[in-house]
């Protein structure tokens, strides 16, 4: 699975000057590429998402023997927030912008407390859980009645946005979707027990090693590597401790199900994102895994879709502690 293919493309295709690249989830102001056959740089910008950027392409031409060849380009991102509004746009757009803030701001139901992600990448927190239940109800309904209808379900989420939050009181539907910021859909994959440990640890690696009694710093304990948030994923169904002073591939202890210690031979169903399923993020085992069930609903939207059948959210009828960050034996928060 390659995650950025544009950068290959601008390596082993010739003829090509620039690329505007998107999906990489990070603003690119100028970022340059050597083609292979030719030697000359290509120019790769993206600028950041929802329109808050605007990347602006330089290219100097040079006439030569009768015709117009590219010399140079370069690459800048500009602040869409330094321009005034183009009346004749937004006078276009008005009317939708209005039916699009109406139907966010929709009610559609309550929950019975506030529940951030701003912990999320450290501890297990009841925000994340919310997904994985909702994923994991949604695969076993899904499932019933079928030959992998006895199996355990488990489920899979990252915490997208550090800033999600659902509040006490009345939820809408920018509350929900703000939990669920891409168009992922669902699919159900089967595992063996030693499957999922191989998942866990390769998850695992989003942490920076800390040896015991070193300090701690959430800021400074994540993204390992590089490794972004929604590459690292909680695995909700499971009991298990992640021993951060261990080398990678070493991590995860005590993994259980039901308080018995996971047998590497029993069978699984993971309720996975699409994302996830076809190779993104490299995740061992999955991509190549038996899929039992898929959906093209959006994720977001089946989350939407559960919060109005129930109601009312009770974070005590889904949430608890089954993962946490330990340093030999001893947790870390």
């Amino acid at each position: 699975y390659v995650e950025n293919a544009a950068a290959l493309v601008a390596e082993q295709v010739p003829g090509i000057d620039a690329i505007l690249v998107g999906h990489a989830h990070t603003e690119i102001p100028e970022y340059r590429v050597k083609n292979k056959a030719t030697g000359k740089d290509v120019v790769l910008s993206e600028p950041l998402k929802w329109g808050q950027r605007l990347t602006l392409f330089d290219f100097e031409l040079s006439w030569v023997k009768g015709r117009w060849s590219v010399a140079k380009v370069a690459a800048k991102v500009l602040n869409s927030n330094t321009v005034a509004e183009d009346p004749k746009i937004t006078g276009l757009l008005s009317d939708e912008h209005r039916k699009v803030v109406a139907y966010v701001n929709q009610v559609i139901g309550t929950s019975t407390q506030a529940m951030s992600s701003a912990e999320g990448p450290v501890k297990d927190v009841a925000i994340i859980d919310l997904i994985n239940h909702v994923q994991a109800e949604t695969v076993k309904g899904a499932l019933a009645g079928s030959q992998w209808a006895a199996l355990p379900v488990l489920s899979q989420a990252s915490c997208f946005s550090r800033t999600a939050a659902i509040p006490s009181g009345q939820v809408t539907i920018k509350d929900a979707a703000g939990l669920y910021p891409f168009e992922n859909t669902m699919e159900a994959r089967l595992l063996t027990g030693a499957q999922v440990k191989d998942y866990l640890e390769y998850s695992a690696r989003y942490y920076v090693q800390t040896a015991p009694g070193a300090p701690v710093d959430p800021a400074k304990l994540t993204n390992a590597e590089g490794v972004p948030d929604y590459n690292y994923d909680a695995v909700y169904g499971l009991v298990y401790d992640i021993d951060i002073a261990q080398p990678v591939g070493s991590r995860i202890t005590g993994l259980s199900f039901q308080g018995k210690p996971v047998d590497p031979a029993a069978q699984f169903v993971l309720a996975v994102n699409n994302y996830r399923a076809s190779g993104g993020g490299n995740f061992p085992h999955v991509p190549q895994a038996k899929q039992v069930w898929a959906n093209s609903d959006e994720i977001r939207n089946t989350i939407i879709q559960w919060v109005k059948a129930k109601g009312t959210v009770d974070p005590a009828q889904f949430a608890s502690v089954d993962w946490r960050l330990t340093r030999a034996g001893v947790a870390v928060f």
